[in-house]
């Protein structure tokens, strides 16, 4: 691979140009000295019941995510008593039998501290436990943000952003000598309360004493890997440059097939649709011949994360725009004022929740499930599920709630249709009915189904009231605010 893109590096980095590492750059000290991070506490010892409390036993709602096949590890939302929120990361007991070694390997991540990053506040070791705890980032994940947006695409001076800060968290990981960073992707870039990206610090850990350091596929790891199964700071700049790829082409895109498109002059093949009349063909081509420098075959030819920081810095635009109005995201959905539907769950008022409910109507037909039913309303098991429907229907627009209950339970177990207003108006109606356990059981499902609808986040606020679940309740009337404020802002 090498070999192939000589020509475009040398147009890149070669006669007339500087090495990036010779321009100005936002150096690591200066990072550190400006962040406010540095007021956070010292690394420290949790201990298990602590975090058990935090996270409601590990509650499967809790989950964040979940990596890993031989030494699987999970990722939690915590609150401490102190309301602070933290992200714990679960290991399995196998992948560090060594409890020593799991403090001390998390001890000197323990010690960063760096706006770029989701810094490790601290770790857990007792028995059979292995636990690290984190800041914990509200604003979901780059790949999200990139691979999956609903509302609006990610701009390209926001995408800028995200790299450039990605690469200054390197530089200053480096220059604490934690240089290696293992499996660096999507995944690992966060988004905090004000929208900022940082790099998540778990990936400075493996995710086992033994264990793979890259869970991705073959594709998109860097080639020596694959012959050594080690990792040195060259592997990272070599995942920086598939990050850049994602970055340009809103894909996660296997960089042989991309550098094949790139060296055919194709680049333009590459940019993501959304980001036209965004950036100019000189800035496409500067982004992918410093995704090609990282990409060498050959680690030595690979950039540092200073000259990374350098080369980056020419391709930032409106810097002192906020994150958050670039993604956009709240500043703080704490302070975003609650629409008619947010104060009536604060209020409990469930004849008020119903009345938007009959405002709404179907959720389903924004899907385009109501379309593809006249297709198969022959077929006897879906008109009986349809009759169950329009009969729970009915009888919820006249707030006899017990036999909505009853025909939504019908229709829900014939199981020919899914519908998530279905699930809502049942939660609405559980409500109704003084039975809050099933109706947070249907609003989480409402959830699953349609993951950004705002309502089946504050039905579960209502529930969660009702059972004196105080906290998660609040978490959950925030979410469905958050959720309700992006929509408006589509």
């Amino acid at each position: 691979m090498g070999h192939k893109f000589s020509k475009f590096l040398a147009c890149c980095w070669g006669a007339g140009q500087n090495d990036p590492a010779t321009k100005d750059h936002i150096g690591c000290t200066e990072i550190e000295d400006k962040s406010g991070t540095n007021d956070l506490k010292r690394f420290r010892m949790y201990k298990f019941d602590e975090l058990w409390k935090a996270t409601s036993g590990f509650a499967e709602e809790k989950i964040v995510s979940v990596h890993g096949e031989k030494a699987p590890n999970v990722i939690y939302k915590g609150t401490l008593a102190n309301e602070v929120e933290i992200a714990v990361k679960r290991f399995n007991k196998s992948a560090w039998p060594d409890s020593m070694q799991f403090f001390e390997e998390a001890r000197v991540v323990g010690q960063l501290r760096n706006q770029r990053l989701a810094n490790l506040l601290g770790c857990c070791c007792e028995a059979d436990n292995r636990l690290l705890v984190a800041e914990y980032m509200p604003n979901d994940t780059l790949a999200n943000h990139l691979f999956h947006w609903e509302y609006q695409p990610m701009n390209w001076t926001m995408r800028m952003r995200v790299a450039l800060r990605v690469a200054q968290a390197l530089e200053y990981c480096t220059s604490k000598g934690c240089a290696v960073y293992h499996d660096l992707n999507a995944y690992r870039v966060l988004f905090d309360n004000e929208a900022n990206p940082r790099l998540s610090c778990f990936g400075l850990m493996k995710n086992s004493q033994v264990g793979k350091s890259y869970s991705t596929n073959l594709a998109f790891t860097p080639p020596e890997y694959v012959k050594t199964g080690r990792v040195s700071p060259e592997c990272v700049t070599y995942s920086f440059g598939t990050l850049l790829l994602d970055l340009l082409s809103g894909k996660h895109i296997p960089p042989r097939y991309a550098l094949d498109q790139f060296s055919d002059k194709n680049g333009l093949i590459l940019t993501d649709s959304c980001l036209e009349g965004q950036l100019s063909n000189d800035e496409r081509i500067d982004l992918l011949c410093l995704a090609a420098h990282c990409l060498q075959s050959e680690p030595q030819e690979r950039p540092n994360p200073k000259s990374l920081v350098s080369a980056l810095i020419p391709l930032q635009k409106d810097s002192e725009v906020p994150s958050h109005v670039l993604m956009p995201i709240p500043f703080d959905a704490d302070a975003l004022p609650l629409s008619p539907l947010g104060e009536a769950c604060v209020k409990m008022d469930l004849t008020a929740i119903h009345e938007v409910m009959m405002k709404i109507g179907y959720k389903d037909d924004e899907e385009g499930t109501a379309t593809e039913l006249g297709f198969q309303i022959w077929v006897d098991q879906l008109q009986k599920a349809l009759n169950s429907k329009k009969k729970g229907d009915a009888a919820f627009r006249h707030k006899d709630f017990k036999t909505a209950i009853n025909s939504y339970t019908e229709f829900i177990e014939i199981g020919s249709m899914v519908s998530p207003t279905v699930y809502a108006r049942s939660s609405l109606c559980y409500l109704m009915n003084d039975v809050p356990e099933e109706a947070l059981n249907a609003a989480l499902q409402a959830q699953e189904i349609y993951l950004h609808w705002s309502l089946a986040s504050y039905l579960q606020a209502v529930a969660l009231f009702a059972l004196g679940r105080e906290e998660e309740a609040k978490a959950a009337l925030k979410k469905g605010s958050t959720l309700e404020w992006k929509k408006n802002r589509k």
